[in-house]
């Protein structure tokens, strides 16, 4: 790996893989209809800087985050996209947003008021959040979403530009509670009919997916932009084919023969029942590999072989099949040969969503992307900062 990163543990991230999907959802949902790409948690884990400049590059209109952190950090980088800040802010950090040109959310209006109090040079670039059903933070009734026009209307430092809402269950099969939420909202949207100018957007992934009549202005694409399914049970319907973009992968760093008999890792909890060889890897819950993955299985020569004893904070073993060279190449999510383990099959295993595997890998991990199968970049963030890949990254 050159002097990129000093550990044979890595993510790769298929920057093609991005692009497909961007590109598939903005064929299906149409010329008229805005894409905002969501990279908030570092682009779900998997680097936010590389994963915005790709989805432009396919034709992302926005770029959307969680938090004003996030938002800066995109600023820094050289974007100039409009940059959305989906959830709450502090009023008082208003200006920050003003002047580095990034909108905000504004979850009610007394949040507007208060801001608008904080905002000493420029203007205020907001889009309301509409709490329609979702339960976290929005404005819940048409009289309040008006008012918050009305002010608005009358300060010159505050300007609405949006209106949005999140869907609960845009992902499951029943659209019962999903038809309400959309009926609320668009009853409540009809406050801003009079007003030019305001981006009306209501779908996530799961809606642009299956809804693409109701995204009004625009979708933002968050898991799928990742080649994830929004839930297991809507996998089956969808209009295109997702494209995976994270693997992860190790390599043996040292490997043993033990005796019928000899324990492996922490408590003793596993047992050889005959002579076996063990392989260790460089990964383990501090990088996001946590302990209840233990007896899942990894890839090597592609063939699935179990994780055995504990995981460790930095280490896990691994029973091979036969002895293997220290340096092998060992795939904990991805494919080798006619094999793979996708980020579904690991979130399974951990009894949990997909969305949360990529963003659970910590940034103990270095991210290496890759476009038309070589690597373009580095990201250590160990190194605080992009490596470019050295001559023998091949």
């Amino acid at each position: 790996m050159g002097n990129s990163f000093y550990r044979d543990t890595w993510a790769e991230i298929d920057l093609d893989a991005i692009e497909n999907n961007v590109q598939s959802m903005k064929k299906h949902i149409g010329k008229n209809v805005k894409l905002i790409a969501v990279v908030k948690a570092n682009a779900y884990g998997h680097g936010d800087v590389e994963v915005a400049k790709i989805a432009i590059e396919a034709g992302a209109d926005m770029l959307a985050v969680a938090f004003l952190d996030e938002a800066l950090v995109l600023r820094h980088a050289g974007f100039d996209l409009p940059i959305l800040v989906l959830g709450a802010s502090r009023p008082s950090d208003v200006q920050i947003a003003i002047n580095h040109d990034i909108i905000l959310t504004s979850p009610s209006l007394q949040w507007l008021t208060a801001a608008e109090k904080h905002a000493e040079a420029g203007k205020l670039s907001v889009h309301l959040k509409l709490d329609t059903g979702m339960g976290r933070i929005g404005i819940r009734t048409e009289n309040e979403l008006l008012q918050a026009f009305e002010f608005a209307a009358g300060k010159q430092k505050v300007k609405i530009e949006g209106i949005f809402t999140h869907f609960a269950t845009a992902d499951e099969l029943d659209t019962t509670y999903f038809k309400k939420q959309y009926e609320r909202f668009t009853a409540m949207t009809r406050t801003a009919a009079e007003y030019e100018n305001v981006m009306i957007h209501c779908g996530n992934s799961a809606t642009g997916l299956r809804f693409p009549d109701k995204l009004v202005h625009a979708v933002r694409l968050g898991i799928s932009m990742y080649g994830l399914s929004p839930s297991r049970e809507i996998k089956d319907e969808l209009p295109f084919e997702l494209k995976e973009a994270f693997s992860l992968h190790s390599k043996l760093v040292h490997v043993k023969k033990i005796s019928k008999g000899d324990k492996v890792s922490y408590g003793a909890t596993y047992t050889a029942e005959k002579d076996e060889w063990i392989g260790t890897i460089p990964i383990g819950y501090a990088d996001g590999w946590i302990r209840r993955l233990k007896d899942s299985e990894v890839l090597i020569d592609g063939v699935r072989m179990p994780i055995v004893g504990r995981i460790c904070m930095d280490q896990c073993m691994i029973k091979l099949t036969s002895y293997k060279e220290v340096g092998t190449k060992v795939t904990l999510i991805g494919r080798q040969k006619e094999e793979y383990i996708s980020i579904d099959d690991v979130a399974e295993k951990l009894e949990t969503i997909n969305y949360e595997v990529p963003c659970t890998i910590t940034l103990r991990v270095p991210r290496m992307f890759l476009k038309n199968k070589s690597i373009i970049e580095v990201r250590n963030s160990l190194f605080c900062g992009k490596v470019q890949p050295g001559a023998d990254e091949e």
